[in-house]
């Protein structure tokens, strides 16, 4: 940015004071400490803006990588259980059993069961 060292200040001061008079030499320091502040609001807006901007771009960036890096995680899983099932089971999940029907039932009481010899002899 600019650099305006005391010398010069005091000197465009001077200058100042001449070409616009002691009269109107307020009026105009307080139109140029408005104008000043004006862009020094715009500039800092338009920074800010900027930085928002930037933060947004890197929110996204890591968004990108973390989803990738699962993408690679589910591909490695995939390939482990592909690798530890046996080649003739199908890669679906098996349906659940059904409920046994009363003739295949096996009995589950406590009570021991007789044997029973079975045909003749």
């Amino acid at each position: 940015m600019i650099e305006i060292s005391f010398g010069k200040l005091v000197l465009l001061a001077l200058i100042a004071l001449i070409v616009l008079g002691p009269e109107k030499l307020p009026h105009a320091a307080r139109t140029a400490g408005v104008f000043m502040r004006r862009i020094r609001t715009g500039w800092d807006s338009v920074r800010a803006e900027v930085e928002r901007e930037l933060q947004v771009e890197e929110i996204r960036r890591q968004a990108k990588e973390a989803a990738a890096r699962a993408e690679a995680a589910q591909a490695d899983l995939d390939e482990t259980l592909r690798k530890m099932r046996p080649s003739g089971v199908p890669s679906s999940p098996a349906p659940p059993a059904a409920e046994p029907s009363p003739e295949t039932a096996v009995a589950t009481d406590a009570t021991p069961t007789k044997d029973v010899p079975h045909g003749g002899a």
